[in-house]
């Protein structure tokens, strides 16, 4: 038990220092602005497909059990479009995209500079006098900050596109109440409150996985470790923050 936790605040302090060395100046801006662009190109655009197709069924699928879970006739049928609007802004859209992407991004930060590392890249570049915390760590932490929140509006827009259309193909709802729903009290709240977790899961998913990546020892078999520990380790932060920010900011 005393080395677990041991080895746990070895860890957080690890990490923190990490951080302090990844958080310095940029010695060459005019790459490092290039690598922030390639950065949201592979860690945020490439996430559109996965993000809209499984934004567009989630919605579906709320929307769906909504309709036949309000089958009280004290219920109007509105409702469902209510219900739809606050699951999908709330939390389906910034918690469990954020957790798909902490496989998918994730894996693919902590694959890359664990490659890197057993390859002895990182060490040819600290022998060139590069920070390479700064150099290969900042840009993906910047982009994923920067992106992610854009791809939970679309997953927000998609989720709530994607119960219109089949719940009316469904026939459980009609545009009219559904759309009526959906604009029903709104709080333009909820979505700020939506987007704040975005923030702070991005910078969980890019830090842990680059944490893990960087500290490989080994070879591509402890790669895939590393790998598959940066996504156990950022999906459980992403629920613990989850619920922390949760009651900070709605409680």
């Amino acid at each position: 038990m005393i080395r677990y936790f041991s080895g746990i605040f070895m860890h957080i302090g690890r990490y923190y220092t990490l951080m302090t060395q990844v958080f310095s100046k940029p010695e060459k801006k005019p790459i490092f602005r290039k690598r922030i662009f390639e950065e949201i190109d592979k860690l945020g655009v490439s996430s559109l497909p996965i993000v809209i197709i499984i934004s567009f069924f989630m919605g579906a699928v709320i929307t769906i059990q909504a309709a036949f879970g309000f089958e009280s006739p004290w219920l109007p049928l509105y409702a469902v479009g209510v219900a739809t609007r606050d699951s999908v802004i709330l939390e389906f859209a910034p918690t469990l995209v954020s957790l798909i992407l902490a496989g998918k991004v994730g894996s693919s930060i902590a694959s890359e500079i664990g490659t890197m590392r057993v390859s002895e890249q990182i060490d040819a570049l600290e022998i060139m006098g590069v920070n390479s915390a700064t150099h290969l760590i900042l840009p993906k932490i910047i982009a994923t900050v920067f992106i992610n929140p854009f791809l939970i509006i679309l997953s927000m827009f998609t989720g709530i596109l994607g119960g219109l259309l089949l719940g009316i193909l469904t026939g459980v709802v009609t545009p009219y109440e559904y759309l009526y729903g959906i604009q029903y009290d709104f709080k333009l709240y909820n979505v700020t409150y939506a987007l704040i977790k975005t923030v702070a899961f991005a910078f969980i998913i890019s830090t842990v996985a680059s944490y893990h990546g960087y500290f490989t020892k080994g070879g591509a078999l402890e790669v895939g470790r590393s790998s598959t520990t940066a996504v156990v380790y950022s999906s459980l932060l992403i629920l613990l923050f989850n619920f922390i920010l949760t009651q900070l900011l709605l409680a």
